[in-house]
């Protein structure tokens, strides 16, 4: 399977660079999602056998849940080669064009932050999704003409975290929408243990499950999280990550029992002690805490949420009574 990133500004972050090393291939690799997972095996399998392509694919929620690593399996799984891009490096019409043009048959485009496309290069991409053919405008105002592009047949996999800042237009283009949910702990243990015999590191058991109860139920912390604790085992250790050398290391790095990190107790603090427990808008806890809104909706709160500690309502963000506990703060 070939792959080609398209956009010459769009780059892979470490976590990413890490991840392609550690990515499995096949659905059968593949741990978690369980239901996502089968649904896309069977889905494969019926375009394989009519020898069609793939209906274009939307995968969405929270960051490091396996959206990009699935992206690449449905290519694998067709046989075919991927090409990526990112929503927001498509800022013209030409830069969708030449993506657009550059597909062989049955190739899988895969588009991350596909939310942050702009509008009008999403109406570019309709016709391209429905029947596969590029309409253009080329020449200059007043001499100017429309083109049509025939393209070949391609499956667009598009990924977001926000699922609902996609135009209900560009929503409604993809037959195949799966929703990816935080994984569990035995999950994120094997997701570890996996990793751990990639890299060729040894670890056991208990230390596994210690970095999976603190991972947030994303692989992606998971991974992040062993990879520190590995140079903890080189550095402080023999090599060998066990529990010992995993709990100092996460206390040193500062995620509590919970998977916390300074970012989540500062934004629970603030809620607390400076908002009275909330009810608190969203731009004015960015701006005490020098988060941007979207880290905060997209990176933070939904485990916050997941977990208890937050609540959203109308009125703004509210601390539960078990963030009090969790910070031992006795609500007044």
């Amino acid at each position: 399977m070939q792959v080609e990133s398209v956009v010459t500004n769009y780059h892979l972050e470490d976590d990413q660079l890490m991840d392609n090393t550690i990515r499995p291939e096949s659905i059968d690799e593949y741990i978690g999602q369980k239901d996502v997972k089968e649904n896309i095996r069977i889905f494969i399998e019926a375009a394989k056998m009519r020898n069609e392509p793939l209906d274009h694919v939307l995968l969405y929620g929270p960051p490091g849940l396996g959206k990009t690593t699935l992206a690449f399996i449905i290519a694998h799984e067709l046989g075919t080669n991927i090409k990526t891009a990112s929503g927001p490096s498509i800022e013209k019409s030409g830069d969708l064009a030449a993506i657009l043009s550059s597909l062989e048959p049955g190739d899988v485009l895969f588009i991350d932050e596909i939310h942050r496309m702009p509008r009008y290069i999403e109406e570019i991409l309709y016709p391209a999704m429905e029947d596969f053919s590029l309409d253009i405008i080329v020449g200059s105002e007043g001499n100017s003409h429309n083109i049509k592009i025939d393209l070949p047949p391609f499956t667009l996999v598009g990924a977001t975290t926000r699922a609902g800042d996609l135009s209900a237009p560009l929503r409604d283009r993809f037959g195949i929408t799966s929703k990816l949910q935080f994984y569990s702990v035995d999950e994120l243990k094997e997701i570890i243990k996996r990793t751990a015999r990639v890299l060729g590191v040894e670890i056991e058991e208990e230390a596994a499950l210690e970095l999976a109860k603190r991972s947030r139920g994303t692989p992606r912390i998971a991974n992040r999280l062993f990879k520190r604790v590995r140079d903890f085992a080189l550095v402080k250790g023999n090599g060998i990550v066990d529990l010992a050398i995993t709990e100092e290391a996460l206390e040193r790095l500062k995620v509590d029992k919970m998977g916390l990190d300074n970012t989540d107790h500062e934004l629970l603090l603030a809620i607390i002690e400076k908002f009275n427990g909330g009810p608190v808008g969203v731009e004015a806890l960015s701006s005490s805490i020098g988060e941007e809104v979207t880290t905060i909706e997209d990176v933070y709160e939904p485990y916050l949420l997941q977990t208890g500690l937050l609540k959203r309502t109308s009125r703004g963000r509210i601390a539960t009574a078990k963030a009090y506990q969790i910070l031992g703060i006795e609500k007044k």
